[in-house]
């Protein structure tokens, strides 16, 4: 399997390559989220920033301040069709989060846990030994 994979955003005008691993990967289900993405929750995979390569764009920018941490959010989206692409948390700036429907193929890696699951909605369901963590996972 290559260790180079390719994503981007809904139009076309944002293309990224990431190389390698994960570091970890997460259904986030916090109410934030949901409504950034606007389903039940989002698919996350997190690389070091320096293995994230943006190919294409420019990304917009859109900084919103945690309500439960009072930390920054940067999202980064697509100025065309609004795709959420990518983001980074102040709490960790050096890592880089993929949105995980955005990749070419969303199915190479393996999902490893569910967080804020104190806030997933009534219909869903998390498999039998997957990581569920109330909050937030802290590795």
């Amino acid at each position: 399997m290559s260790d180079v994979h390719e994503g981007g955003c809904l139009c076309g005008a944002v293309r990224y390559r990431v190389n390698g691993n994960p570091l970890r990967s997460h259904a986030c289900h916090c109410t934030f989220c949901q409504r950034r993405t606007g389903s039940t929750n989002a698919l996350v995979a997190v690389f070091s920033g320096e293995n994230v390569e943006i190919t294409g764009g420019p990304l917009s920018i859109y900084e919103h301040r945690s309500d439960e941490s009072g930390r920054w959010l940067r999202l980064e989206f697509c100025p065309r069709c609004g795709t959420n692409v990518t983001f980074t948390f102040e709490r960790v700036p050096s890592a880089r989060s993929i949105s995980a429907g955005t990749f070419d193929d969303p199915n190479w890696f393996k999902l490893e846990r569910h967080i804020w699951t104190r806030s997933a909605l009534h219909c869903m369901s998390i498999a039998p030994g997957v990581e569920k963590f109330e909050t937030h996972f802290t590795p």
